[in-house]
């Protein structure tokens, strides 16, 4: 895990300067060693130069340190994460690799892509971002790894006539350290991308002109930066139900994706919440360890949200060493500025990961496992259980007129749901009129059950700059993609890859990537794994989602010789007590800015309406949550900690 930069201009010290403050900005990505490289430059001067932060995980030698350059050929490479395969990709290089030089995973991706160029990149297993620079044919190819794991941003010189056209980061700020933007401007449809789902949606960023490179998607560019081909070289399988399903083959495929996750030359830990997935994780880790492998839990004051008895039980039968971080509201409070700077884009989660990872660091770990990825595999979220029942009902009512339906959704809606003082409702009973209105169309049904405020409260909240500039919350690429990605797929089948592609891929993803780095920390998620997936995928529905939220075929295959009764109890989400805790001393913090026109109104929202809403939270209205607070002052801080205005 680590941090890759680039630029592609006029090879000068103008640029290098940018180039070392892209770097000095991912510090915290990689405090074990930083790399520059540049290439011979055309008859213009112009070349692509290249950065490299590294956080020591593999090959701890100074034959691991990038960028790194391939001997017989003059290629080189900056990797950001690992490929877990590549003991498996070495065996197949000439000579078994015996001339690479390094023992690690980076040099055997380089020969490969050296050796094969872009075809090798599909047979890459792991997380990853990388940017490859083939010496004899003068090309740059970047890519991201088929889920999205590791990020890559881009931004291209608006002036066709400007000194450099293309410069790419694992951080969005460490675009913004570069000064290549000039005056960085806030993108009205990443605020309303915020307003709606509490993050940023691709390929927006939060910044105009910077965007996101999709997961499983590699980019080629010439000596002077432009684009000679942009493709996705994988996407989500489409294999339907098979009748070659195994349980046994499952099983044998998530304890080889768990063993793999574990190649480490340093100490190595696991997240575990006392949950199933990451349960699961750490049952089969232990397995595959000659030593007990050590586990953390983050543990709470609030009961409602203390999982500590729970984890303690389970890394009792499991049999690791674990150890748990208790997390007060004071404590939260010291660290907030902290935790809110390690954020790449605003976000309304992640700040658990964060206290998480930092707890984990200074136990001198450098590597964890999470669980995360399991509810989307398996059917664990709500949506699996309410989604298909709306859809159901809308296809088997299409006879009914569409504004008797919407009259008995808004009566059941107000007989469910008490209207809010001062400010509506935002629950899902309360968005039920709209969910009817979206029929059987599952994509709008996900997104409105997902949506943080309704339709009419997202318009009343965002500046006129931000409004009408989303289709249900969504940029239109990426509903164009999501569309074709779900279509022919069955319900759940649907759900599971909207669930994969938007919450974890756009939130918990970048998030736990953002926050974790900040701690000088490499998360690993085993169950977020294109093999694994495509192993799923053969599962008939009836199998691998069926009972709906039980997640059972996970437990028969992660969790076997471990008492059920242990994981028998209701689901709980691993957030932070933020309901109580905003309405204590953080409540406080969040009156200040959001009671402040001044500080909400260059954030893109509307400073009435923003104060409506937060007076109605503090008085009690029903149907408000924290996360509809939250995210709208995450947003607001981010803005000013960065300078970056509508």
């Amino acid at each position: 895990m680590c941090g890759i930069a680039g630029i592609v201009g006029q090879i000068d010290e103008t640029h290098r300067a940018a180039l070392r403050r892209m770097s000095d900005a991912m510090t915290h990505r990689g405090p074990d060693a930083d790399g520059f490289w540049e290439a011979e430059p055309d008859s213009a001067g112009w070349g692509p130069m290249l950065a490299h932060r590294r956080l020591a995980i593999l090959d701890l030698s100074p034959s691991g340190v990038q960028p790194m350059i391939d001997g017989p050929t003059g290629d080189v490479v900056v990797l950001n994460g690992e490929i877990y395969n590549y003991r498996a990709l070495r065996a197949e290089l000439p000579q078994g690799g015996a001339d690479l030089g390094s023992s690690g995973d980076t040099a055997v991706m380089l020969r490969s892509l050296s050796l094969h160029g872009a075809a090798a990149i599909p047979r890459l297993r792991g997380m990853f971002a990388f940017a490859h620079w083939s010496r004899r044919d003068r090309r740059l190819t970047l890519a991201r790894d088929p889920l999205g794991i590791k990020p890559l941003y881009l931004a291209r010189n608006p002036d066709p006539k400007g000194r450099w056209s293309l410069a790419f980061a694992s951080e969005l700020r460490a675009l913004l350290a570069s000064g290549l933007l000039g005056r960085a401007r806030l993108d009205p449809t990443a605020v309303a991308s915020v307003v709606w789902n509490g993050f940023t949606v691709a390929p927006n960023t939060v910044v105009e002109g910077i965007e996101t490179m999709w997961p499983g998607e590699l980019l080629v560019a010439d000596a002077r930066g432009t684009t000679l081909e942009r493709r996705a070289y994988w996407q989500l399988p489409r294999l339907r139900n098979q009748e070659d399903f195994s349980e046994e083959a499952l099983a044998a495929a998530l304890k080889d994706c768990v063993h793999l996750h574990l190649a480490s030359d340093v100490p190595l830990g696991i997240f575990l919440s006392g949950g199933v997935d990451s349960s699961a994780v750490a049952h089969l880790a232990q397995q595959s360890s000659q030593t007990p492998v050590h586990t953390f839990t983050l543990a709470f004051e609030e009961a409602e949200h203390n999982e500590g008895e729970h984890a303690r039980a389970i890394a009792k039968a499991i049999g690791t060493e674990h150890r748990e971080l208790l997390l007060t509201e004071s404590l939260f409070t010291s660290r907030l500025d902290d935790a809110l700077a390690s954020l790449d884009q605003p976000s309304f989660d992640g700040l658990n990961s964060y206290f998480m990872s930092h707890a984990v660091a200074q136990a001198g770990f450098k590597v964890a496992l999470v669980g995360s990825g399991g509810d989307e595999l398996f059917g664990g979220y709500t949506t699996f259980r309410d989604l298909p029942v709306l859809a159901r009902w809308a296809r088997r009512t299409q006879w009914l007129p569409a504004a008797l339906k919407r009259d008995l959704a808004r009566r059941v809606a107000r007989f469910k749901q008490p209207s809010g003082l001062g400010f509506p409702a935002q629950t899902r009973w309360a968005k039920l009129p709209e969910m009817v209105a979206r029929g059987d169309d599952l994509l709008g049904l996900y997104q409105m059950a997902y949506a943080l405020f309704l339709p009419q409260q997202h318009r009343e909240l965002l500046g006129a700059q931000g409004r009408d500039r989303l289709h249900d919350g969504l940029p239109e690429a990426m509903r164009i993609w999501l569309g074709e990605s779900i279509a022919a797929r069955s319900d759940l089948g649907a759900i599971s890859a909207l669930e994969q592609r938007l919450f974890l891929g756009e939130r918990l993803l970048r998030d736990t990537d953002a926050v974790s780095m900040s701690a000088s920390i490499e998360v690993r998620l085993p169950l977020v794994d294109q093999m694994l997936l495509e192993q799923v995928g053969r599962v008939p529905d009836a199998v691998r989602y069926h009972p709906i939220r039980r997640k059972t075929l996970l437990r028969r295959v992660g969790l076997k010789g471990l008492d059920p009764a242990l994981f028998d109890r209701p689901k709980t989400g691993f957030e932070l007590p933020y309901d109580r805790w905003l309405r204590s001393q953080l409540g406080r913090r969040i009156d200040d800015t959001l009671n402040d026109p001044a500080l909400v109104r260059p954030a893109g929202l509307d400073p009435q309406t923003v104060a409506r809403l937060w007076k109605a939270f503090k008085d009690g209205a029903p149907g408000l949550y924290w996360s509809r607070i939250w995210a709208l002052y995450v947003l607001v801080h981010w803005c000013h900690r960065h300078r970056v205005y509508v």
